[in-house]
């Protein structure tokens, strides 16, 4: 029994370090998108993003991301779900695993 839940929460540790590392990815990706995309004041802003909200952008599209973006830091918001809603122009991300 001790063994089977070790194994278990070894299998679960081991899918959140990777999905942690997944997210760390997303956030530098997007930044060098921010770098390109975004208006200097807001790539500035773009360090009061938590991690949450980064990975929610990623989907919005270039021409609305600007706005987007202003919009997710003036009302603060952070759940993923009301974020994504909020995007009209998909940007798929197929790589996600």
């Amino acid at each position: 029994m001790v063994v089977a839940a070790a194994l278990v929460l070894g299998f679960l540790s081991a899918r959140i370090m990777a999905l942690t590392v997944q997210d760390r990815v997303i956030r530098l990706e997007e930044r060098l998108r921010y770098e390109r995309v975004l208006p200097e004041e807001l790539r500035w802003r773009s360090d009061e993003l938590n991690v949450k909200q980064f990975v929610s952008l990623r989907f919005a599209s270039d021409e609305e991301l600007p706005a987007l973006m202003r919009k997710v830091l003036d009302e603060k918001l952070t759940e993923r779900k009301a974020i994504k809603q909020l995007i009209k122009n998909w940007r798929p991300d197929y790589l996600r695993a």
